[in-house]
């Protein structure tokens, strides 16, 4: 019987990526449906416009930091350098894998460290996962933030360089806002790291090594953000953050809240005055319960006694009540789950059928939604009354079982 190494499984997973890279370059040329992403047309316009001399934001639709851009400007010298930055993503989405691999070679379960096969099936999640392969070879720069969140969870763990984490987290934080919930969580992890400068409640979790990293973190943020602000000004704070909390975004969204910010998005402001002041600023207040769950009462609950399985079921919560939900989005707790599966109970045997119901009520889910949104985007029926509208329910629901499954799982309370 053929015995998987390490080895064998990052060459096999590279040789998967080039396939549905050459795939995509013919789908490209030879179908309707393109394979490449949107947004890595997006990407590459404003490079383009920095290349010769001005704002990224000159590319309606850009609202990124122009880091992303100028990593991007060899995409501009012609010929195959079109394809540099699905060159960059496939790369890191590739050193994800391999840091993942790593943190799980760390672990260890009653004083055993985990078995190579473990290790290569639980990795395996991520590196064979045809849905991070096709999101990356598509031209998606997720991959890039992944990488940058998970040098930061491994210079904690493995390497416990408090520095080097949290210039990783802040970069992380500056190239796509969302990861700042993870700073409550190492706070509290590292509050048992060190002695605490008062010994009364609540202020006694804050110790010279979390403090250290939270200096770090900002001044790394900030470094970022001053940079950017001196050369694009406002447009780069108004594209790259503020943006995104009056977002309204009802295509290719699985958000409950999607239908509702698609006829709120047709309203005159007149009539959108007349629905109230909470209801009238839907995409700002919806935030509330979203942050108070995954950035608040998560990490209160769970840091200290797993991080990476707490940051996991954050990040599936910050992602379930999020007011814009695309496929892209599933990405940013999937790097999560093989750690969090290492030691979850879902993973014996007794407790496995309960994973597989999650598992298939996430997909089911899905696709209920995909097929309505194929109608509409392909067929041109209208399906936002009935079909959408149930189907995004559907998936909000199954997501919040599954969450309470994941937290119940953490809790000992299975």
């Amino acid at each position: 019987m053929l015995q998987l190494s390490i080895s064998h499984i990052i060459v096999l997973s590279l040789l998967i990526r080039i396939g549905f890279f050459l795939f995509g370059l013919y789908q490209d040329k030879y179908m309707t449906v393109k394979y490449t992403d949107i947004d890595y047309v997006v990407f590459s316009d404003a490079a383009n416009y920095v290349y010769n001399g001005y704002s990224p934001y000159s590319r309606e639709t850009y609202r990124y930091t122009p880091l992303l851009a100028w990593m991007l400007i060899p995409n501009c010298w012609g010929g195959q350098w079109s394809n540099f930055g699905k060159y960059i993503f496939m790369i890191s989405d590739l050193i994800t894998g391999i840091i993942i691999l790593k943190l799980l070679s760390g672990i260890s379960i009653a004083g055993k460290k985990l078995s190579t096969n473990k290790i290569i099936m639980l990795s395996s999640i991520w590196l064979l996962n045809p849905m991070v392969i096709t999101i990356s070879t598509r031209g998606s720069s997720e991959s890039v933030l992944t990488v940058m969140i998970m040098l930061s969870l491994y210079y904690l763990i493995n390497k416990k360089s408090i520095i080097a984490s949290g210039f990783w987290l802040g970069l992380s934080i500056h190239f796509k806002i969302y990861p700042v919930i993870y700073l409550p969580s190492i706070m509290l992890y590292l509050s048992t790291s060190g002695t605490p400068f008062i010994d009364v409640p609540i202020v006694r979790w804050v110790n010279r090594t979390n403090i250290k990293f939270l200096i770090t973190t900002l001044i790394t943020i900030g470094a970022f953000n001053g940079i950017m602000y001196s050369i694009y000004g406002y447009e780069f704070l108004y594209n790259s953050y503020l943006y995104h909390l009056i977002r309204i975004d009802h295509r290719h969204n699985f958000s409950v809240y999607n239908v509702a910010l698609y006829y709120k998005s047709a309203l005159s402001e007149i009539a959108e005055a007349s629905l109230g002041f909470f209801t009238g600023n839907m995409e700002k207040f919806v935030m509330l319960p979203q942050l108070s769950i995954s950035a608040l009462i998560l990490p209160l609950l769970f840091a200290r006694r797993d991080l990476i399985s707490c940051i996991f079921i954050q990040t599936f919560a910050f992602v379930t009540f999020n007011k814009v939900i695309t496929s892209q989005y599933f990405i940013w707790f999937l790097i999560f789950l093989p750690h969090y599966l290492a030691q979850s109970k879902l993973y014996s045997n007794k407790h496995m059928m309960k994973g597989i119901v999650a598992l298939l009520l996430w997909i089911v889910s899905q696709g209920s939604w995909l097929y309505f949104a194929y109608q509409l985007e392909f067929l041109g029926i209208s399906t936002f009354d009935n079909g959408l509208l149930f189907s995004s329910f559907f998936f909000y629901i199954s997501n919040c079982w599954i969450l309470s499954v994941f937290i119940d799982d953490l809790n000992n309370d299975l």
